[in-house]
């Protein structure tokens, strides 16, 4: 794999990522919801930032945006679709898009819901992920600019990579996903199982990211709507999946 990939604390609970290719020393970074932390790192590798990714238009995902690109250069590549709600873009993207980062290749995957405009950053030969904040570890975003049937749809399109794809979320929020999806699936092994060792990694004050594909799927209650277990324990027996996920989605926004 061309790239190297730093997990980078940001605010309270963000995540940010550069992603480094030794091999040109170009680097990127996505979702930098401030600057300081990103520069530091950057400083004591001695790496050149050359790229700003941002997954959609929220804050705490291009805070850091301006201070960046002031003090390197680089470009910022976000989603078409919110270039009224980002400033400064230079490369906008959509659906089916590529963008390289040294000799490593992005995908972009248009899926919205969070927000209207989000996208994710899958590079295949990397088996790396970006998905800010439309799919998190054990959880997936608040549906505020989209409905269930987009969300679904989006989480999907997710679920179909490969269960080796490593997944970068916006936000350490696994913790507490872990005891919601725990009152969904109380019997599934593989959910009790994560959830101790996402205690165990918090208790170690180490991040519960990256996850994989092949572990939501079989632990995440969000990509899980369609399984018939998850549907009877919801009292939706033979319901579509959508309506599973939406029931699932108004129970942890009042969980």
């Amino acid at each position: 794999m061309a790239l190297e990939i730093r997990l980078v604390p940001l605010l309270c609970d963000n995540y940010g990522y550069l992603l480094h290719d030794a091999g040109t020393g170009d680097t990127a970074v996505v979702d930098p919801s401030e600057a300081g932390p990103v520069l530091a790192v950057l400083k004591a590798e001695g790496w050149r930032l050359g790229h700003i990714l941002n997954t959609h238009h929220h804050p705490d995902h291009i805070g850091g945006n301006a201070e960046l690109k002031a003090a390197t250069g680089a470009r910022i590549a976000a989603p078409r679709a919110d270039l009224h709600r980002i400033p400064d873009v230079d490369v906008p993207l959509a659906e089916g898009d590529r963008y390289q980062v040294g000799g490593s290749e992005a995908q972009v995957l248009a899926v919205p819901g969070h927000t209207s405009g989000h996208i994710a950053f899958w590079f295949e030969a990397d088996q790396a992920l970006f998905s800010g904040d439309t799919l998190f570890s054990l959880g997936c975003g608040r549906l505020f600019e989209g409905t269930p049937e987009e969300m679904w749809r989006s989480l999907g399109k997710l679920r179909a990579l490969p269960d080796a794809t490593r997944v970068y979320c916006g936000h350490e929020y696994t913790q507490s996903n872990a005891r919601f999806a725990l009152t969904v699936e109380p019997g599934n092994p593989a959910l009790e199982a994560r959830a101790a060792e996402i205690s165990a990694l918090r208790a170690a004050g180490k991040p519960t990211i990256p996850t994989t594909m092949g572990v939501e799927k079989a632990t995440n209650p969000f990509l899980r709507a369609d399984v018939a277990a998850v549907q009877a324990a919801l009292g939706l027996a033979g319901r579509t999946a959508t309506d599973a996920f939406a029931a699932i989605r108004r129970n942890k926004d009042n969980f």
